[in-house]
């Protein structure tokens, strides 16, 4: 065999121990949304969460909401329909019986503005030295065949002893987008059977993050499911102003004289 063809050979093998490592091409460590630990993603960032501030919500939760008939109906016949069953449903069921149905209730497709929400979505945030990526469970972002910009991301996950914990990667991808996006705040919320918990994380500096994470809304208690919706309709409606004030920016001073 000669020299050349024994190169190929390692090279092969190299390519082999990388990708079964976690490891691309380059040789940068590849982390996946869905597997990944806070072990591993302190080692990548200095994040933390911050106990301290008990007004980070207050904003976001204050938002005033009028409830239609049709929301309360819907809201209703989820807990009638759904609650005895929400601790065993497997991942799929739970999502397509619950949270589909109350996300799509909220509504986050407007055409016009290039706005939707995307389920498993793919999402790559690349550095030099690793590779964050996977696909997202839920995502809001600009873009109508494929995301272009994300704004919001919700992390749904299942009770179970052989389950993974949903924050780390949810802050995973929060940190992903907000890298992405060249911003320095994004909000995002983790769902656990029932209970959901809503998330904003800072950027502090050069790979230094904070967050911030909400009491526990349990969606089988009406009261708190109406907080829940109402909390979703806040994240679209500032999605909306800040596209629509993004677009109103672009366009040309002598443009916006004229109308």
């Amino acid at each position: 065999m000669s020299e050349s063809e024994k190169d190929k050979i390692i090279l092969e093998l190299q390519r082999r121990v990388d990708k079964i490592e976690g490891r691309d091409e380059e040789g940068r460590t590849v982390f996946s949304f869905s597997k990944i630990k806070f072990k591993e993603l302190k080692e990548l960032f200095d994040v933390k969460i911050n106990f301290i501030d008990k007004t980070k919500f207050d904003n976001w939760f204050d938002f005033t909401y009028s409830f239609s008939k049709d929301d309360i109906n819907i809201l209703t016949k989820l807990i009638e329909k759904n609650s005895l069953l929400m601790e065993r449903f497997k991942e799929e069921d739970l999502k397509a019986k619950f949270i589909i149905p109350l996300l799509n209730q909220v509504d986050f497709l407007y055409i016009e503005e290039n706005i939707r929400d995307f389920y498993d979505e793919k999402l790559t945030y690349k550095t030099d030295k690793f590779i964050l990526n996977g696909e997202t469970d839920f995502m809001i972002a600009e873009g109508l065949e494929e995301s272009e910009k994300p704004y919001f991301f919700i992390q749904e996950f299942k009770k179970g002893k052989l389950s993974s914990d949903p924050e780390p990667q949810l802050l995973a991808e929060l940190i992903s987008a907000v890298e992405l996006n060249d911003e320095t705040v994004i909000k995002g919320a983790y769902i656990v059977g029932a209970i959901w918990n809503f998330v904003i994380l800072e950027k502090l500096g050069e790979k230094k993050y904070q967050y911030f994470v909400s009491e526990n809304f349990d969606s089988t208690k009406i009261a708190d499911l109406k907080n829940i919706y109402k909390n979703l309709v806040f994240v679209r409606e500032e999605i909306l102003e800040r596209v629509k004030r993004e677009t109103r920016e672009k366009i040309p001073l002598t443009i916006l004289n004229k109308a």
